[in-house]
């Protein structure tokens, strides 16, 4: 009789954890911040050494970009709790909506008459300002900072 094959199981989600955090560069610490647990925390869950709730997985999903049910498919994590996941979260932060429109507006000034663009562009200067001032996230406020210099070359551009 021939044998039967174990069944495959899926990857680790802690395994995957790591995987992603590790993607963006971020150590345990800086994770655990986002997702407002301790970094032991995230090194059990990356360890297996415990399974995410709902609303962590809902919060790592949100982090790394992902719809949460993409985020634990084909993954260990028991599919009575995943379906219970909501089926999208929310992927980019305030920031992130911010520099998309800077780049819009610089891209639209590139194209106007300079005396227009720069009536345009000088709010950005106050809106980058105070981004700047709330933002806690270190690769925030380094996004921030480069903005600010696109900014200033986009502002730079005035007629002779």
């Amino acid at each position: 009789m021939p044998e039967k094959p174990e069944p495959r199981v899926g990857e680790s989600l802690g395994r995957r954890i790591a995987e992603h955090r590790a993607k963006l560069g971020w150590t345990q610490q800086e994770l655990a911040e986002r997702l407002a647990i301790s970094r032991v925390a995230v090194s059990h869950l990356e360890a297996g050494m415990s399974d995410p709730g709902e609303r962590t997985v809902a919060l790592l999903a949100s982090v790394f970009k992902l719809a949460p049910h993409d985020f634990v498919a084909g993954t260990t994590y028991p599919l009575a709790r995943a379906e219970r996941l909501p089926p999208v979260v929310a992927t980019h932060t305030e920031v992130d909506l911010q520099l998309a429109l800077l780049d819009r507006d610089l891209e639209w000034a590139a194209l106007v008459d300079p005396e227009l663009a720069a009536v345009q562009l000088e709010p950005w200067s106050a809106r980058l300002a105070a981004l700047a001032a709330s933002s806690l996230d270190r690769r925030e406020s380094e996004a921030i900072a480069d903005a600010r210099q696109r900014l200033r070359r986009g502002l730079d551009v005035r007629p002779s």
